[in-house]
């Protein structure tokens, strides 16, 4: 896809902020300092767009940005995040189960799952979760430039097989630092705007 304007929208706190215009959304999903901020950015050209830290449990709200006036990139709180107090984690789980209830059926969940570490099994209880809801999941296996391509190879086994995923979910090797799997990635995106321009007409 060529990104002709890419745009921050909102940061929802509420579920009354939610945005439901009828555009398609991708929904980022994937715990703390997996990655999500990194790729959203190489995938939109657009560096500091989704804000970076090094700071695990920074995206706290769930953030929109408009694609090509199109289609919405949804930025989820990232999960799993230690440090953050007993308050903290149950608002942001009631935030995300909130926003999941109301968009996921017709969404595309990008879940990702960091390719050093392997699937967790706070992978697996999202896998499982954001699989409820009924709409399309793609796996995506982040910072595989720093794997060889043997030790990838077995890491993208290892999460397919602890996810315990069946032949229809595809698990895509990325990198937002070389770029790799991108143009992977954007051909499921685009699949999913399609269908949903045609569900709509």
């Amino acid at each position: 896809m060529k990104i002709d304007t890419a745009e921050f929208v909102l940061s929802a706190l509420s579920q009354r902020q939610f945005l439901k215009d009828g555009k398609p959304q991708v929904a980022f999903a994937g715990r703390s300092n997996v990655g999500k901020s990194s790729l959203l950015n190489r995938l939109l050209g657009r560096k500091g767009l989704a804000r970076i830290s090094k700071t695990p449990g920074r995206t706290r709200a769930v953030n929109y940005f408009l694609v090509n006036g199109r289609v919405y990139f949804v930025d989820l709180p990232g999960y799993g995040y230690a440090k953050a107090g007993k308050r903290d984690r149950e608002a942001w789980a009631k935030l995300i189960n909130a926003y999941c209830a109301s968009a996921l059926q017709e969404s595309l969940v990008v879940l990702l799952v960091d390719s050093k570490v392997g699937a967790t099994d706070l992978d697996c209880q999202a896998f499982e979760y954001l699989s409820g809801f009924g709409g399309e999941l793609v796996v995506v296996a982040t910072k595989t430039d720093r794997l060889s391509g043997n030790r990838r190879g077995i890491a993208l086994r290892g999460i397919r097989k602890t996810l315990e995923l069946g032949e229809e979910t595809a698990v895509i090797p990325v990198s937002a630092k070389s770029g790799a799997g991108l143009k992977e990635l954007w051909h499921c995106i685009e699949l999913h705007v399609q269908s949903a321009k045609k569900r709509m007409a």
